[in-house]
């Protein structure tokens, strides 16, 4: 009980400098520590029908959760224990789709402290596709600190700070972890790391809406960006583990045509899946609805 006293006050000193709203402690649950300290993660993979160059592509789209300790000067996973560790839900969140002849890969990481309220600790996310790839790494330091490496004019190896503000890519692990805690009502969001690099968009904050409510037995997180015409809806379970059966985003062009990005549930697994790497664990791709890559 004192070590885990010890890790919030860790967290706490080490995110308050330069945090609009100073983050403030958590306790978890003892149903929470069960289920996400058992040294397994949790995998979901989902059916995707994704909007790309204004048509819908087949694919699938995976959600890996796991609880680890993370640095909190290098901000990487920490590979020994260390009363300075901060415990975190990582997110891995992947998409893999084809455009035509060619695939697209997609990936992003999330890191969120489990023992207080604060933002994601870092956000990463990667495109690789026929054309080239691209990598986006935002830091919460006393600022966000991002980079940018990408193979489109005009955004190759971009160093850039900017105010902390609420980030979509947190939602998804919030919702995880304490539902109630997602903002709600008008404030600034950054937009997902995915969204902003697939759509060229700049590096900023926009204005949001966000609402909880209740639909097909499930309650739904919507978030709008009137700006950019685009609507995100979360759909996860009323009780813990707050888990995520789906969600859609729908997004609007200049021209004024609607596309809904969306993915459902095929498939769940908790498992050390790190341990699981030899040919005889291949049936396991099976269990999760996966072909072969």
């Amino acid at each position: 009980m004192a070590l885990r006293f010890f890790y919030i006050f860790i967290a706490l000193v080490f995110l308050s400098c330069g945090n609009d709203q100073e983050p403030a402690s958590r306790e978890l649950s003892s149903e929470f520590q069960d289920y996400w300290f058992s040294g397994k993660a949790e995998i979901t993979t989902y059916e995707l029908q994704q909007a790309r160059y204004g048509e819908i592509r087949k694919g699938h789209s995976s959600l890996i959760y796991v609880t680890e300790d993370f640095l909190p000067g290098e901000q990487v996973k920490a590979n020994q224990a260390d009363e300075k560790n901060i415990p975190v839900l990582k997110l891995n969140a992947t998409k893999k789709f084809v455009t035509g002849i060619y695939p697209y890969s997609i990936m992003q990481s999330t890191f969120q402290p489990l023992y207080h309220t604060g933002h994601a600790l870092k956000i990463s996310a990667s495109i690789q596709e026929w054309c080239g790839q691209v990598y986006m790494q935002l830091n919460n330091r006393d600022t966000y600190e991002i980079v940018l490496h990408s193979y489109f004019q005009g955004e190759a190896d971009k160093n850039l700070q900017i105010d902390k503000a609420d980030l979509e890519n947190e939602i998804w692990t919030q919702v995880r972890i304490q539902p109630d805690s997602l903002p709600t009502g008008d404030f600034e969001m950054i937009p997902s790391l995915e969204y902003l690099r697939l759509s060229h968009q700049p590096i900023q904050t926009y204005k949001a809406f966000g609402e909880i409510y209740t639909a097909e037995n499930f309650n739904v997180y919507r978030l709008t960006y009137k700006e950019l015409q685009r609507t995100l809806k979360i759909y996860y379970t009323k009780t813990f583990p707050f888990s995520i059966e789906k969600w859609e985003e729908t997004t609007t062009s200049p021209e004024g045509k609607s596309l809904t990005t969306s993915a459902v549930k095929m498939a769940r697994l908790k498992t050390d899946y790190w341990t699981k790497n030899a040919n005889k664990n291949l049936s396991l791709r099976d269990s999760l609805k996966l072909t072969y890559e």
